[in-house]
Parts: C-alpha cells; structure tokens; sequence
C-alpha cells in the first residue's frame, strides 16, 4: 500500500509541476484533476485562443491495480522516463496510450492481468 501512495503522491506532483508552466500567446490556462476516489488524475487546458475554443487534455494517468498507467501524454516530455526518475519502477508503469501488442516490447510494465 506504501508504494500506491508514494505513486498518487508522485502523480500528483508531476501534473502540479506541469500546471505551473505558464501558457504563451493564448487566453487558456492549465486546470489540474484530481479524482482521488477512482485514481484519475489529468491536466488539461482550457480557455479561448484566436476566437477558439480550447479544451485540451495534457496529460491524462490512471492508477489501475497498483500500475501508473500513462493513457495520454500531448507534451515533448516523456513523462514515463519522469516518473521512473521519481521513483517509480518502469515495470509499474503501463503506455496505456500504446496499443496493447506493441506494450510487451517497450522497456515498461504491461497490465496485471496480462501477466
């Protein structure tokens, strides 16, 4: 149980370290969510830019059996390389943004139930 906390601690921190980077040339700001009961946690973006509407998910991770599972990252970061440098074992960390065939070959953890 120790690790799974240390994990929603760890989220946490990440997506609150993103929200602050400041958004140039537009009237939108970041917007962080937490929802503790079901273990979702996003970033999103949300204001007018150019007379558009913007509602932009950032970043988007899902604790799911005890894995971090990445299922969207629209950033330059690599956010997995992040966490595992946070503290996170890779092979708890699922790229629920990569197809499932495709996850067994990346250096990260493939779901509980497929192992």
């Amino acid at each position: 149980m120790d690790s799974l906390n240390n994990y929603r601690k760890l989220v946490k921190q990440l997506l609150t370290e993103y929200a602050e980077i400041p958004v140039f040339d537009s009237d939108t700001q970041n917007e962080i969510i937490f929802d503790l009961e079901n273990d979702r946690y996003m970033l999103i973006n949300i204001g007018w830019f150019n007379e558009q509407r913007i509602h932009h998910w950032v970043i988007h991770i899902d604790i799911i059996d005890g894995q971090v599972w990445i299922q969207a990252n629209n950033t330059d970061r690599l956010i997995a390389e992040e966490l595992v440098a946070a503290g996170v074992p890779a092979k708890s960390i699922v790229l629920g943004l990569q197809p499932p065939d495709v996850r067994p070959h990346t250096a990260y953890g493939v779901p509980c139930s497929e192992q």
